[in-house]
């Protein structure tokens, strides 16, 4: 159930003239939740995803780990119902629950059929689990165990190891830098979880999303029905600022790994960033866009030095991590970090050609019917739409949006927002001569 979210995908969000967007609609339901509609009868189906500010930032510094288990065990027993029976019930409907998970938001979603039995059998289920949760004793301290063991293996793993010092080099003390670590997880309680799930789970810091083949009615009772007896609590706190520069650093991190694991970064953009449609165009060409980006040119075509190179913004609440991305022979690390850091230097300083933008904005907007051709995926944007408070016209516009975006704009707000010079360096699997514990 705690499929983490892939924050990328707001990153991806395109539009075309040429393609029908569906039209959104939107209302607060009684209960106090925002609700995102779209109304679509194409196929005899429903999904529905019910959000909440509740991800692994809103961990209190000394309750690590709370957040992400109090979503794990949302569906692993309700008023009712225990773990097995909605595991059953759903699968003799042909339904599925899901959800999923980062820094910012937890997510409870559900995929029926729309035929009255079984859309109203689903929803019953959701509703008690997320109006009615139990939070078994049993089910907490065999996932804690699970997680335990988990996190102990991931210790030994460089993409792990990699990940970990980034976000701690970047963040710094900032929420989106703390690191469960196995104390953590061995402290959570029973009541540790309960309290979170009142004070995050309540129907002022819910965002509906509904996506199928239902009336808009029909829609309304459906969101009231799974929001009406949340717990009543108050706004949810507002994250920390990020802190947009930090200083030079570099760590080295010795790992008997064949290759060099290596991230380099700084705080990015937040999801309503007013430079979001540059950066983003900008990044698409630098590195965002696969085998036509610079930086696969210059370290895997022209040199060979490794099979992937990407960056991307991770657009969040607060300003996400903007990353560059690569894995080489150990013995070759250090000039495929130069070449990296060489590009970037060139990019921020240069900008790019109208030749590179205008083949961005062909590959960007001639893929987005690929972006919303499910049902799955229009709901995936519902939930981003409504999470960030974004207009709804957001598919509408964003291909004149980027299609609007100059040489200028890409260069000015890289040169604002990048420091080449004011990055953080991970290299795990550092080459031997200059590991460093």
């Amino acid at each position: 159930m705690r499929t983490k979210l892939i924050a990328v995908l707001a990153l991806c969000c395109v539009a075309s003239s040429a393609y029908a967007t569906p039209k959104i609609q939107h209302w607060q339901a009684p209960s106090g939740a925002q609700v995102y509609f779209v109304e679509n009868h194409d196929l005899p189906m429903l999904d529905v995803a019910v959000n909440f500010a509740a991800g692994d930032a809103y961990d209190a510094a000394d309750k690590l780990g709370v957040a992400g288990m109090t979503h794990g065990l949302l569906d692993a027993g309700a008023q009712g119902l225990s773990e097995d029976d909605i595991s059953r019930k759903m699968a003799d409907i042909g339904a599925q629950l899901g959800g999923s998970f980062d820094a910012d938001r937890a997510a409870i979603s559900l995929r029926t059929l729309s035929s009255v039995a079984e859309r109203e059998a689903a929803l019953d289920i959701v509703a008690r689990v997320l109006q009615q949760p139990v939070f078994p004793e049993a089910v907490l301290a065999r996932n804690k165990a699970s997680l335990i063991a988990g996190l102990k293996e991931a210790e030994t793993k460089p993409e792990h190891l990699s990940e970990k010092a980034f976000g701690k080099a970047v963040f710094g003390n900032h929420p989106y830098g703390w690191q469960t670590e196995v104390a953590d997880v061995e402290k959570i309680q029973r009541a540790d979880l309960e309290a979170f799930y009142r004070a995050h789970y309540n129907a002022k810091n819910a965002v509906v999303a509904l996506m199928g083949d239902v009336t808009r009615k029909q829609a309304e009772a459906i969101a009231q029905q799974l929001t009406a007896n949340l717990p009543q609590a108050g706004a949810v706190a507002s994250l920390p600022s990020v802190t947009a520069k930090i200083a030079a650093s570099e760590q080295r991190i010795a790992h008997p790994a064949s290759q060099s694991h290596i991230l380099i970064g700084t705080p990015g953009i937040a999801r309503n960033d007013a430079d979001y449609f540059p950066l983003y165009v900008g990044n698409y060409i630098l590195g965002g866009g696969g085998f036509v980006s610079r930086l696969m040119n210059e370290v895997r075509e022209k040199r060979g030095m490794a099979y992937s190179v990407y960056s991307y913004f991770m657009p969040m609440q607060q300003p996400g991590a903007f990353q560059i991305g690569l894995q080489t022979k150990k013995e070759q690390a250090d000039e495929a970090l130069q070449v990296v850091r060489q590009t970037l230097d060139s990019f921020v300083a240069k900008g790019v050609t109208e030749k590179e933008l205008q083949a961005a904005k062909d590959n960007i907007i001639g893929g987005f019917p690929l972006r919303i051709d499910s049902n799955r995926k229009i709901l995936d944007y519902l939930s981003v739409i409504g999470f960030y408070h974004m207009p709804l016209t957001y598919l509408d516009d964003f291909t004149q949006q980027v299609d609007s975006v100059t040489t200028k704009e890409i260069h000015d707000a890289f040169k604002r927002r990048i420091d080449p010079q004011a990055m953080a360096t991970i290299i795990v699997g550092a080459p031997e001569a200059g590991a460093a514990k």
